[in-house]
């Protein structure tokens, strides 16, 4: 019998799976090209060497200088002062980390505070957003209460939970209001303006939000948004129309580890000259950026040793660049200096 047709499968099933191997390597080479133009398109390169650790202070506590779950940091006139939040007070350090004083008491009366959260000073007073009472309450920075702003409810000029405040140069104030998924502009003496977000509604379009967290103001007025489960950042003009968004692809509620990505976004400010500082929580770092949104550098690392975060939740920059952190899960301060 002739062995023709038996050779001819043969070399027939060898040609089938030639083209099978090319195949599959051409698809493996497609998917590594179109990771690596990911990774370059989506995954930015360091542009500024990382911040240098300084000084850490704080332990777990309610004796003076020790905290319990801080969650805000400010600074003001060469002291800066904390949220420690379940204490219900803010404390009051020189620039090198140690105790000056402290003001408050857990409560709901004048001068009391329900956790306060991010912290703003402005023009000689300190912006305190309360959770717990759903309020901003203005301290002179001897801790002497001014006045308040807002009620609980989800109307005009009320909050629920907000979690930061930055104040602009004619002292309005814009305000991150958590549960009711909006950021709010208002007056200085606390008529609202205008709101970004619709209330109570979740969205991952610009100018929604999920549950922001804090906020600042930078240069020509321009309003940066800590998104905070958004994972992400949204900047507005001043005239309140949308101007950008950053954070992971398309700024799209897609988080991760990666350069100029987040874990949830929870703390916002904006350094001397201009560039935008994050609080990245479950990343356990802070990240910098230009105010367009371009990455330059983060610093930290899981942990509690030196230089350590576990979970950052707010963030400061004095005038001179030095940044001070809120580090949350160590219960404790942490001072960086630029390289």
């Amino acid at each position: 019998m002739s062995s023709a047709p038996a050779s001819a499968s043969i070399s027939e099933n060898r040609d089938m799976k030639r083209k099978f191997v090319r195949i599959l390597a051409g698809a493996a080479l497609s998917v590594i090209v179109l990771l690596a133009v990911g990774w370059i398109a989506f995954v930015p390169s360091n542009r500024e060497p990382p911040y240098k650790f300084v000084v850490a202070w704080g332990t777990k506590g309610s004796s003076p200088g020790a905290f319990n779950d801080p969650t805000g940091v400010a600074v003001a006139a060469n002291e800066v002062y904390v949220a420690d939040s379940r204490n219900g007070r803010i404390q009051v350090f020189d620039m090198a980390g140690n105790f000056r004083r402290a003001f408050g008491r857990p409560g709901k009366a004048y001068g009391e505070l329900g956790r306060p959260m991010n912290l703003t000073a402005h023009n000689g007073e300190l912006y305190v957003p309360e959770y717990f009472n759903d309020r901003v309450q203005i301290f002179a920075l001897d801790g002497t209460p001014k006045r308040i702003i807002g009620t609980p409810g989800s109307g005009a000029g009320q909050f629920d939970a907000p979690g930061g405040v930055a104040v602009g140069a004619d002292g309005s104030l814009v305000v991150a209001d958590f549960y009711n998924q909006r950021i709010q502009q208002l007056t200085a003496g606390g008529t609202p303006v205008r709101q970004w977000g619709t209330t109570r509604e979740i969205g991952v379009s610009a100018g929604q939000f999920n549950y922001p967290t804090d906020v600042a103001i930078g240069r020509d007025g321009v309003i940066f948004v800590a998104d905070g489960y958004g994972d992400r950042v949204q900047a507005f003009k001043a005239d309140g129309a949308f101007s950008h968004k950053w954070g992971g692809p398309f700024a799209m509620n897609i988080f991760g580890p990666f350069n100029g990505w987040f874990a949830v976004a929870t703390g916002i400010a904006v350094g001397p000259e201009g560039n935008v500082f994050v609080a990245d929580f479950y990343n356990h770092r802070i990240q910098k950026f230009a105010p367009d949104g371009t990455f330059l550098t983060s610093f930290g690392k899981s942990g509690a040793g030196p230089g350590e975060f576990e979970h950052p939740i707010a963030v400061d920059v004095a005038a001179d660049g030095t940044v001070f952190v809120a580090d949350f899960g160590n219960n404790r301060i942490q001072k960086w200096r630029r390289p």
